[in-house]
């Protein structure tokens, strides 16, 4: 192995076969860990976010907090309830993009989509940087290096969620299950000080000087009016960001899938409402006052009622672990909704591959390179990342609702009507949150997402009209024996090894051109174990059954390995003498833009070097031009 190769296994460890996909699935303690952390993470700023908000209309503004609070949680249950009935009608995963698709059409599938990709890069941004934040709060010193540290925590993410499903599942556990019991704890010992007469509020004169003091020089305090409202209801909403993860990964659940994925929803929907009430009751009792970049909401009232000693160290570590591991649910579902839209031809195929440890590492680069440039734009602050998130979600819940409620008419099978009012209600209310979010979020950075969703379905559409055109250009007749020319004379021509993919117009031109010159041909398939080489098998027997086909089996889904043993086990057997020759002929796509290469796999150019490398002496490809 070369280096790289080295330390690529030390870091993220040994290839898995493609056999051990099935037991690569989540226990539902390690799904509530991985895929709720979002959603239950998010209590450490959500009450944070609309305090800061209502700290703009001064201490008068403050006991709103509570109502806002009350508002979201009903809005909690309304969203979980419409996920547990998505989750048993789509038992592989019913993710927005997939139930707007097919019941709402492909545009409206997209746009969920769209919406849905923006959020997740923007869940890793803003669980990073309010990771961070809580680092920052507890060890001032350094806040200085605050953006290095968030690019730092998205490389050991990154890391950890290549290692593969069980492995960062082991890993991850833990943190998610750290911060529930100190959140519980801390809610616990809140409402004990305070039935005591512990926990006295922060004076009414003493908010206000605070709260002057944080807005000193900038816009100032607001009157307390209807937007002020809105925009701390919808910075609140953040605690809604997660809930649609669960029903994205059923598939990633242990059977019975949708049954167990159902279980997990209602655990984590109940440990979220159950703290972040909890902590906005005592927020609220306590009269804690936010300030950007200040020391978090969570903090101070750890300080209150932990005091400085292990238990609010343990708060503070616990909430770093979890933010950071929030990050994850996003690198759970995020490849996965880039992998149906790459089959569906919306996204570049790559993202389709499965990696060396049966998670689809090319979306997980990309999710992480997104994030990280976030994070650098924005200087890693949680405020300037909230004004963005939970619109995307807002858009793709109400799709996804939508599509139910034609799913259920279109089915109208045993209580449908039940079911579509239940989905009609949350696609109802859903949609009224969303319309809240982009008038209150608008002015303050929503119109970025506003932008983006449509410039990304165009992008989707252009990459699929690509891929159109190219399987048009491609296109053969599947039933009818193909023509090749002559084979050379006996005693002329050279050994040839033919790599064909798939049975088209590139890979007839590249065996036309082997025929030609071939003494001894031979083509070569390699099964990656996507169910489609027995079907490859037999369209060959019917189209070419004068070649000899063979098909090499990967049970690691690698290309360059199997090719590469074939081919010196193919020279040794033609090896006559040093003057004596075999050759490998590769088929390429000749791209008319530059910019359609990122759209093909470059599978050729590892191939050729790996065959350079191990002494192949004639590789030679043949161009096919799109």
């Amino acid at each position: 192995m070369s280096r790289l190769d080295t330390l690529r296994r030390r870091l993220i460890g040994s290839p898995l076969p493609t056999s051990a996909h099935h037991e690569e699935r989540y226990s539902n303690a390690e799904a509530l860990a991985i895929l709720s952390s979002d959603a239950l993470s998010s209590v450490a700023y959500a009450t944070q976010e609309i305090v800061l908000v209502l700290g703009m209309g001064g201490a008068a503004a403050l006991p709103f907090t509570l109502p806002i609070t009350g508002l979201i949680v009903a809005l909690m249950l309304v969203v979980a309830s419409s996920y547990r009935q998505t989750i048993k009608a789509y038992p592989h995963g019913g993710g927005s993009y997939r139930v707007s698709q097919q019941n709402l059409g492909q545009t409206a599938g997209l746009v969920a989509g769209a919406s849905l990709s923006i959020d997740y890069v923007l869940t890793v941004a803003v669980s990073v940087a309010a990771g961070i934040a809580a680092l920052t709060s507890y060890v001032p010193g350094l806040a200085a290096v605050r953006v290095p540290l968030c690019l730092l925590a998205v490389l050991l993410v990154m890391l950890a969620n290549l290692r593969g499903v069980s492995s960062s599942a082991r890993l991850l556990s833990l943190p998610t299950f750290l911060f529930m019991g100190a959140v519980v704890t801390l809610v616990v010992a809140g409402f004990i000080k305070t039935g005591l007469g512990q926990l006295s509020p922060l004076p009414l004169a003493e908010q206000q000087r605070l709260l002057e003091a944080a807005h000193q020089g900038s816009q100032g305090l607001q009157a307390i009016g209807p937007l002020l409202l809105m925009r701390a209801f919808s910075s609140g909403c953040a605690a809604l960001t997660g809930i649609e993860a669960i029903s994205d990964s059923v598939g990633a659940f242990k059977p019975v899938e949708w049954r167990n994925a159902r279980r997990v929803l209602v655990v984590m929907v109940l440990m979220l409402a159950l703290m972040f009430s909890g902590i906005s009751a005592l927020a609220s009792q306590a009269g804690l006052v936010v300030e950007d970049n200040g020391p978090t909401l969570l903090y101070q009232l750890g300080e209150r009622i932990f005091g400085d000693g292990p238990l609010l160290f343990l708060l503070q570590l616990a909430t770093l672990l979890i933010l950071l591991l929030a990050a994850n649910t996003a690198y759970a579902d995020f490849p996965r909704l880039a992998a149906f839209l790459a089959q569906d031809g919306f996204l570049p195929r790559q993202l389709c591959s499965l990696g060396d440890r049966l998670v689809f590492s090319n979306g997980i680069f990309a999710l992480s390179a997104l994030a990280g440039l976030l994070l650098v734009i924005v200087d890693g602050s949680v405020s300037r990342l909230i004004p963005l998130y939970a619109v995307g979600v807002f858009i793709s819940f109400t799709l996804s609702q939508a599509g139910m409620v034609v799913h259920w008419w279109k089915l109208q099978d045993r209580g449908w009507r039940s079911r579509a009012l239940i989905n009609g209600i949350g696609a109802a209310i859903t949609a009224v949150v969303a319309v809240i979010l982009l008038i209150s979020k608008f002015t303050h950075g929503a119109w970025v997402v506003v932008v983006a969703i449509p410039l990304l379905v165009m992008l989707y559409l252009r990459i699929r009209t690509h891929y159109d055109a190219v399987a048009r250009r491609l296109r053969l007749d599947t039933v009818e024996r193909l023509q090749l020319p002559a084979s050379p004379p006996p005693g002329g021509g050279t050994p040839t090894v033919v790599l064909v993919g798939q049975l088209h117009r590139g890979t007839l031109e590249a065996l036309c051109f082997a025929r030609s010159n071939a003494s001894d041909l031979v083509a070569v398939h390699v099964d990656l174990g996507d169910g489609r080489a027995e079907a490859f098998r037999e369209q060959w027997s019917r189209q070419l059954p004068d070649v000899p086909l063979e098909v090499l089996e990967s049970p690691y889904r690698s290309l360059v390995d199997p090719v590469a043993q074939f081919v010196g086990r193919f020279e040794q057997q033609h090896h006559k003498d040093r003057h004596s020759f075999c050759m490998v002929v590769l088929p390429v796509f000749v791209t008319r833009h530059r910019w359609e290469n990122l759209l093909h796999n470059q599978s050729t150019i590892r191939l050729r070097r790996a065959l350079r490398e191990r002494g192949t002496r004639v590789v030679t490809t043949v161009g096919f031009y799109l």
